[in-house]
């Protein structure tokens, strides 16, 4: 089966999947940043996610670096004849897998998601000469290093911290503690805003560029707003089955936990916007939730459950590039 469509309706077509990828990007990964300030009652979630679709719209709109990383880096938009319709399968697979791992609470990730597809949609639909390896690769390389660096700095803060406040009673440093996570909450959810609205940023750049809109992978500025909105209204809906599995499941995360894990994975997805590269805030939080348990006492963290987060982050790049590539087979 293969679909015709008008030009203008196809374009308008990409911006609406974008910013519905977007939206549920938002309510997908709104657990990111607030699930142990949940989970440790730091805050109530109404006003958690609140905080978190505030914080969401201001870093989206400030940072569009990585928005032409997306854009222009795993394949060349001037270059492709049938750029349109290769986002149109691209973001249809990346939506579907956000949909199904959501719905059964799997923290996955939809940068992962995002760039398996539109890698497998290039090169099914323009080959893979028209994939741009060296730009691919060193997104997957952002993709990999940065939960081995948010294990590793969640790790050590939690350390730290622990010797700092070894001689004080466990309740008094976590009644103190719980405020700091409002802060530490805020601070991951605008990092979250930097990095993830800014993928939708970029392909709707890539489309505009694609259909001649536009020259440069300049994020226009209503796109920023566009793709700023539609996150933080994801996220001001929420994401409780993954925020079950992020602040609870994998271990018992008390506030001087959870104040550590925000801060060394906030630290990672600030880090990496400022380098203009694409990270996963799945990861980032997860794998220093991760180091600090660690970090606490080795044998309290459900080393089952994180494993099967791990299996299900392996998989998702070669699924959703099989799906993508499906789909535009079938569409187009």
């Amino acid at each position: 089966m293969q679909i015709v469509m008008d030009s203008t309706f196809i374009i308008l077509l990409v911006i609406t999947l974008a910013l519905g990828f977007d939206f549920i990007n938002g309510f997908h990964d709104t657990a990111n940043a607030i699930a142990t300030s949940v989970s440790t009652r730091a805050l109530k979630p109404r006003r958690a996610i609140m905080l978190a679709a505030v914080m969401n719209f201001l870093g989206a709109i400030m940072f569009t670096g990585v928005a032409e990383t997306i854009g222009g880096s795993i394949a060349d938009p001037t270059k492709l004849d049938n750029g349109l319709e290769i986002l149109i399968a691209t973001l249809t697979a990346a939506i579907i897998w956000n949909l199904v791992t959501w719905w059964f609470g799997i923290p996955s990730s939809s940068s992962h998601a995002l760039i398996g597809a539109l890698a497998g949609a290039v090169y099914v639909g323009a080959g893979v000469e028209k994939l741009n390896l060296s730009g691919f690769t060193s997104i997957i390389e952002a993709l990999l290093i940065s939960p081995v660096l948010a294990f590793g700095i969640g790790y050590i803060v939690m350390t730290i911290l622990k010797w700092i406040f070894a001689s004080r009673s466990p309740h008094t440093v976590n009644k103190g503690f719980r405020s700091m996570q409002i802060v530490t909450a805020a601070l991951q959810s605008f990092t979250h805003g930097t990095n993830d609205a800014q993928k939708a940023m970029g392909i709707i750049t890539f489309a505009l560029v694609t259909a001649n809109y536009q020259q440069t992978m300049h994020v226009p500025l209503w796109v920023k707003l566009a793709a700023a909105t539609a996150m933080a209204l994801g996220t001001s809906i929420g994401g409780w089955k993954i925020i079950k599995t992020m602040g609870t499941k994998i271990f018992k995360i008390e506030p001087i936990n959870g104040f550590a894990a925000d801060l060394s994975a906030a630290s990672v997805i600030f880090g990496a916007t400022l380098i203009h590269l694409p990270v996963s805030t799945t990861h980032a939080i997860t794998s220093s939730i991760l180091g600090v348990g660690a970090a606490k006492r080795f044998s309290a963290v459900r080393w089952s459950v994180a494993g099967r987060i791990v299996i299900a982050w392996v998989i998702t790049i070669p699924i959703v590039a099989l799906l993508a590539g499906g789909i535009y087979m079938l569409l187009f």
